[in-house]
Order: structure tokens, then sequence, then C-alpha cells
């Protein structure tokens, strides 16, 4: 397979059909040949500030057409795209830039309450976007002098994900050339998108799922249609407003929308594909999108940053009574793409149909920015006989991490009916009075019951300085006794001391559940 950049992905498309429309962002409107205009422009400024090329640019920016030239900007240079998010603290900004080493940081109005701070600390050149100065990439002047395209090696890194680290700072997750390129080349046939299609852009930078959909939509032709913060929680407006095919985000966003009972039944008949990912999806959820969306495929994707973006997509069968019905009440994950390899390994590193999901391949990262922290993420097997089972070998840090290393997802996953089905995170294991406890197995239990949407059971600080089990749950308020009837085959141990009823949960940035925020609020 030849590998592509980024960038040669979208210059295909910009080629064969140049006065197209490519992105739709606020009240700014480019064909693929104006986005491509600007961002040679864009790369130019990049040069300029630098006093020469970059190698990784970070872009403090959100949803702005500065935004998505400057991603390609640094593609067409080579550079390494480094997103930062504008809702951070800048000492988190100023950490990633100094642990990523940056050289150069693109920023605009959107950079945030704490921008200032970031300019101030970082460091780093600065190319500022702000006020008026964006405005000459709508008109670049032709007789700029454009810097060439870059061609970087396929190992070379495409960007740059900050993921939370267990030591309490950002964990950078490198992306190769060959990854994505993998990547698309499964994704844009699967998902059918191709000119004419009009997909949603709903994650921030920062979440590498905006990876998927801008270079999903620029690789097949098609028009990226940047939804704003608000939008995002109104799909069915956004849908129709921007007439999209296709429609990317958490599942939460269904949730959310069915509370403000803005997903009536066939609400969105233009949609073709609903993509979902980034957490569990709920059977509840997937009846409401699909009642909304009749002519749509919904798809649950699963794919962690270090396998780049998406690795598996189960396809919901059309027909409601064709639907598995799975332990935990939620919709398999599929099986990972065919080039993919993986394994589930149990408490021993012994292959097994409930336990651990590794996989390598074409999509897998190669490790961490900082090496250290490959130590125990990695595992390689060493296949044994009938004297001698199979069992893997957890990588301890002091060699490189190779082709045949399977990555541990650190997410526990069961094979049900031929397919992958999310048990919840294998590292929700905590101590409770000395008993081992899966959180995600009381979730598990909590969710079968029909008028609870979702669960959170949350570990806090009980009085006496042990820790206790608290649960959360959003859907219609549910009595006692019938909590005790859900949790009745689990171990006592594993009781939450207390049931709280909520119309929504705290969401994080990228619109997952706010855990952290959660365990705050009870700890307080």
């Amino acid at each position: 397979m030849t590998t592509r950049t980024l960038y040669d992905w979208f210059r295909a498309s910009a080629e064969a059909s140049p006065e197209d429309p490519a992105l739709e962002v606020l009240d700014v409107t480019l064909t693929y040949a104006e986005l491509r205009a600007a961002a040679e422009w864009m790369s130019a400024r990049m040069v300029e500030a630098m006093g020469g090329r970059p190698d990784r640019v970070g872009l403090l920016t959100s949803r702005t057409a500065v935004s998505y030239v400057a991603y390609l900007a640094v593609q067409r240079l080579g550079a390494t795209a480094v997103p930062l998010n504008p809702a951070a603290p800048a000492s988190r900004n100023v950490d990633i830039t100094k642990e990523g080493g940056l050289d150069l940081t693109v920023f605009d109005d959107t950079a945030g309450d704490g921008a200032a701070e970031y300019r101030r600390d970082a460091g780093v050149g600065l190319l500022d976007m702000t006020g008026e100065k964006w405005r000459p990439l709508l008109a670049p002047d032709p007789s700029d002098d454009i810097p060439d395209q870059v061609h970087q090696p396929e190992t070379g890194t495409a960007y740059i994900i900050f993921t939370s680290g267990t030591t309490g700072r950002p964990k950078g997750v490198p992306t190769t050339y060959a990854s994505v390129n993998a990547f698309l080349t499964e994704a844009i046939p699967r998902y059918e998108l191709g000119p004419g299609c009009r997909v949603s852009q709903n994650f921030e930078m920062s979440f590498d799922g905006s990876v998927s959909e801008m270079f999903s939509t620029w690789g097949s032709g098609s028009t990226l249609c940047v939804a704003q913060h608000g939008d995002v929680f109104t799909p069915v407006r956004i849908v129709n407003t921007r007439r999209l095919t296709h429609w990317m985000s958490v599942p939460s966003v269904i949730s959310f929308a069915k509370r403000l009972r803005a997903l009536a039944p066939g609400s969105m008949p233009t949609l073709r594909r609903g993509l979902f990912g980034g957490e569990r999806l709920g059977v509840d959820q997937a009846e409401a999108w699909c009642a909304a969306a009749p002519n749509a495929v919904m798809t649950n994707c699963y794919g962690p940053t270090e396998t780049t973006i998406v690795i598996t997509g189960y396809e919901v069968p059309r027909e409601r009574a064709d639907w598995p019905e799975t332990t935990n009440r939620s919709i398999p994950i599929g099986l990972p793409h065919p080039r993919m390899d993986w394994l589930l390994l149990d408490e021993d590193l012994r292959p097994a149909d409930d336990g651990e999901l590794c996989v390598r391949g074409p999509q897998r990262f190669p490790g961490y920015l900082d090496p250290g922290e490959n130590a125990g993420r990695f595992v390689l097997m060493e296949w044994g006989s009938d004297t001698d089972p199979d069992r893997g070998r957890v990588h301890d840090g002091r060699e490189p991490v190779t082709p045949e290393h399977y990555y541990r997802t650190g997410d526990r996953c069961r094979l049900e009916g031929g397919e992958l089905v999310h048990l919840g995170r294998v590292d929700g294991q905590v101590k409770i009075r000395g008993n081992r406890i899966e959180l995600g197995e009381i979730e598990s239990a909590l969710r079968c019951h029909l008028s609870i949407e979702e669960a959170i059971v949350l570990v806090v600080p009980a009085a006496d300085g042990e820790n206790e089990l608290r649960a959360v749950y959003t859907g219609k308020e549910v009595p006692a006794d019938e909590f005790t009837k859900l949790v009745s085959a689990l171990p006592r141990y594993m009781h939450p001391r207390s049931y709280h009823h909520r119309e929504s949960l705290p969401l994080t940035t990228v619109g997952k559940v706010d855990r952290k925020r959660l365990t705050d609020e009870f700890a307080a």
C-alpha cells in the first residue's frame, strides 16, 4: 500500500474537484481550490514567522477558518501538528509545548482565557492570527513566495495528541503518516464518503476524532461542515440546516438531545451515516438515534488514540429485532479492521474470550513521545506448547517497541455472538476495604434497568478515611428497592452506598462524562 500523507489525501481531492466546496465554518465557505491556496498562504506565513520551516507546530485555535487552514499548512510543510486545547489552563498548554518540543504556535481570537499567559510563558515562536490578520487567507496574493510541499517518509509523525498521563503530566501520542494513511484507506470506503457528502465537524482538534472528520472528508472530496460549541448538542438542527449526510460524535450527544426533547422520530431524513465513539453506546441511545435518522446506517466505533482514531465499527442492523442482546445492554463495538491483529488477554496474559483488548498492526502507534511511558503498555506474545501454554510478556521499557508488540488498550472486552462488547476499563478496578472491584461490572448491572439511560459509579473518600461507592444515573427516577434487585447478584461490598438521580451528567471538553468533576463534587 502506497503511503499518502494527510496533505496528499487533501491535494488529490483539490486537483480532482477544485470548485467543489471543501469547508464551511461560521460565515466562511471555501472551495477546494480556495482552501488549497489558503493553506499555501499560511505555510508561507509559518516559514516567515520561523525564519525557516518549523518542525512541530502548535495550534491554539478553535473552530475557525484559521484552525483548518493552519492544520493543512502544517501538513504541507511536512511538519507535525500539535493541537492545544483553548479551554485548558495555560499552564497545561505550556507543559505540552515543552514536552512536545514545539518551535511555533499559531493562535487567533479563539485561543482562550489563558492566551496572554501562554504567549508569555511558552518560549516558542508565535504566529498571530488575531483580529483581521487572518483575512488575507480568503484572497491570498498570487505573487506570494510559496514554499514547496515537503514529502516525509512514512515513519514521519503527522500529528501528536496529548492525553492524560498516570504521572499527572500530559502524555504525547505520536501518529505516523503510515498509521493515519492505513486508517483513511479503511474508513473512506467503509463509511461511503465521496463528492457530494456533507460531514459534521464536532470534535475539538485536541481530540483525535477531529482528524477523522477532517481528512476522511477532504480525502474523499466531501464538504466539512463545522459545528460551533452549542451546535454539537442539538444535532437535528445542525443536520437539517447544514444538510448533513454524515454525523460523527460521542454518544452523550444523543442523551443530551433526548433530554431537550429535540430528537423526534424522522427528524433527520438527509442523514446517511451516524458514527459514534469515545464512550459506551447504550441500546436506548441507539434506539432514539435510529428512529430520528431512519435513512441512516448507525455505526458504533472504537479506537484509542494509540491505535489511530478508530479500529472497529459495528453497524447496527436496520431491524430492531436483529439487534444482539448483550450482557450489559450496550451496542457491540464489532471486530477490529481486517489488517489489525488482536487478542483478548486475561489477568495472567493468556488468550481468553473475556479480557484486555491488545492490538497491533498498521494503525498502532510506534510508542509514546517519552519512551519511559512505554513500559507496561505493550506485550509480546510467547507462543508455547501443550505443556507450556501461550502467554504474554509485558514490555519493561528496556528494549525498543517492535511491530510484533501488541498495544495494551486497557479496555476489557468480551466476545459475544462473534462481536466484541466493551465492558469497561481494566484500570477501572479499585479496592474497597481490601476487595477488588470492577466499576464497569457494577455500571453494567445498573444499566440493565430500562429506565436508566446512563450510570456512573464513583469512588469517593468516606468520613472514616476509607473509600466508598456512590452511583449517579440519568433517565427516569428509580425506586430504592429496585436498585437492591439490580445489584443482588453482586457481592455486598460491590453495592453502592447511595444512588443519585440527575437530569444530566457533566461532560469534558470532548463530550465524555466528566468522572473527575463528579467525584470532586461528592468529595466536597
